[in-house]
């Protein structure tokens, strides 16, 4: 696995150098990983994604995205010798989008698409592809155990709109057979005790019933919790806001706040988390578990008190507590576009 510097520079050491460039529902980032393990930049470089429009749109971002990433670098375009790709699932282990499209990728266009392909055919560069989950839990896992990354493993779930995760073993992304490994927001989850009172079964986009990310994500608090708790606390000034999608973003902010609703809500989430957690315990027995997303650029004490929460319903035997670690997912933005230049490197050391 390659050795990654915790530091950054703005200029590149060494004649060759990889591109990673992570594709999101709104924007599209790019970073530059040299040789030596180190990332070229240490801020985001993005440009809008486009994915809405279809296929040529976004891999014209992608094209644009990589201009504004080597000019702001100063590297030659000579140099990349490979690039790195993500996008949000589910998508095949090739980077072939899901018959069905996706969340991100709605259009008729897109369904079926062989992403991969088709950027490397308009790059001419070899391209590596990881959904976007698997690549931000492969730089956590870099960054957290370093130079033993290749001997550990880790699980981790990030919370966004939906809910991503990665499993990674030995320094290596699990894909499964098909790619689709590591889809963590999936996995069905115990809800005994975890709904409140006449709650609901919380239902995902994908049809699912009770997964995790039916609860412990943006739209299982807009589509799921937040309906149900606006029950319990009807005069609450969430309940003016006539966007539910916009009431659900401004759970977070009440959470930090001390918001009494807005903390039943996270607390839910956290024990989600946390039941997914000890699934993986006894399915991976992971070194390390991993959270990221919005949970975690909060403030400090509701971040604290949210990973608090989650290793409280983690539940572990007395073995896997002597040795198991739960951190936070870091640079949570530049994640997905740094694991997918680590993937890059990797390949090309191959």
């Amino acid at each position: 696995m390659v050795s990654i510097s915790t530091t950054t520079r703005h200029e590149a050491t060494t004649d060759t150098v990889v591109i990673g460039i992570d594709v999101g529902g709104t924007k599209t980032n790019a970073t530059i990983l040299d040789a030596s393990g180190t990332f070229l930049v240490d801020s985001m470089i993005e440009t809008p994604s486009c994915v809405l429009d279809g296929p040529a749109a976004a891999i014209g971002a992608i094209a644009e995205v990589i201009r504004l990433v080597l000019a702001a670098t100063g590297v030659s375009a000579a140099a990349v010798h490979a690039i790195g790709l993500d996008t949000p699932g589910p998508a095949s282990a090739t980077g072939v989008i899901c018959v069905r499209g996706g969340t991100n990728f709605p259009d008729r266009a897109w369904w079926g698409f062989d992403f991969r392909t088709a950027v490397e055919q308009s790059l001419q560069l070899p391209v590596i592809y990881n959904n976007d989950g698997n690549a931000a839990a492969l730089y956590a896992h870099g960054r957290l155990f370093g130079d033993e990354a290749a001997q550990r493993s880790s699980v981790s779930a990030i919370v966004g709109t939906g809910l991503g995760g990665g499993v990674i073993e030995s320094g290596n992304v699990v894909r499964g057979a098909s790619g689709m490994a590591g889809e963590l927001g999936h996995v069905h989850v115990p809800l005994d005790g975890l709904l409140g009172e006449g709650q609901p079964p919380p239902r995902c986009n994908c049809g699912f019933f009770g997964d995790a990310e039916s609860i412990a994500s943006l739209s299982g608090i807009e589509n799921n919790l937040l309906p149900y708790w606006l029950t319990r606390y009807p005069g609450h000034p969430l309940a003016a806001v006539s966007s539910r999608r916009e009431a659900a973003k401004q759970v977070r902010g009440l959470g930090e706040a001390g918001d009494e609703m807005a903390l039943k809500i996270f607390e839910q989430q956290a024990m989600a988390i946390g039941r997914l957690f000890t699934i993986a315990a006894n399915f991976t027995d992971p070194d390390a578990y991993l959270v990221g997303g919005g949970v975690i650029e909060a403030a400090p004490h509701f971040r604290e008190w949210f990973m608090a929460t989650v290793r409280e319903h983690t539940s572990l035997r007395a073995e896997q507590i002597e040795v198991a670690r739960f951190a936070l997912v870091p640079d949570l933005d530049m994640a997905g576009a740094r694991g997918s230049a680590m993937a890059a490197f990797e390949w090309l050391r191959r």
